[in-house]
């Protein structure tokens, strides 16, 4: 059976999710995709970015806090963002002139996120740096769309 192109974007899109680089290797496009899963590996264990996740999981926000090197993991939400971006685009979504925007507002946010993830509490709660750059996730995507219609608008 034949999937639609839209069903092909969909399934880089999910890959990419999973793993920076997984997509391009579905768009074969081999070079980008082993780099982009390259400095996956790097910026993770550089950042300590899966124990971090397995004590946000657990819920010791202050033990992930102390275990995260900011310095790398800032890098991520770009990378991560741009390969699922770029995933997409190669297989054939994002044809509209500025459908990159949410995907460059959820990166930016998701970096905020990042940034004040070691004191920003909601509702009282601290929420580290997981969860909050996943929160903020949203918001940047929404934030894109709606910047993205605002210009479309425009023409």
């Amino acid at each position: 059976m034949k999937h639609s192109n839209r069903e092909q974007a969909a399934e880089k899109v999910f890959w990419s999710v999973a793993l920076p680089g997984f997509g391009q290797l579905l768009n074969g496009k081999l070079i980008k995709g082993i780099l982009f899963i390259t400095l996956e590996i790097i910026i993770n264990l550089q950042s300590n970015f899966n124990e971090v996740i397995i004590l946000s999981f657990n819920k010791k926000i202050r033990e992930s806090i102390e275990q995260t090197n900011y310095q790398w993991l800032m890098f991520y939400p770009c990378l991560y963002m741009f390969a699922i971006w770029d995933a997409y685009k190669d297989a054939g979504g994002g044809k509209g002139r500025y459908s990159f925007l949410p995907f460059v507002f959820a990166a930016y946010f998701v970096t905020l996120g990042l940034v004040f993830s070691p004191s920003f509490k909601m509702f009282g709660v601290l929420l580290g740096p997981i969860w909050l750059p996943i929160l903020s996730l949203p918001i940047g995507l929404a934030m894109g769309l709606i910047i993205k219609k605002l210009i479309e608008g425009l023409k």
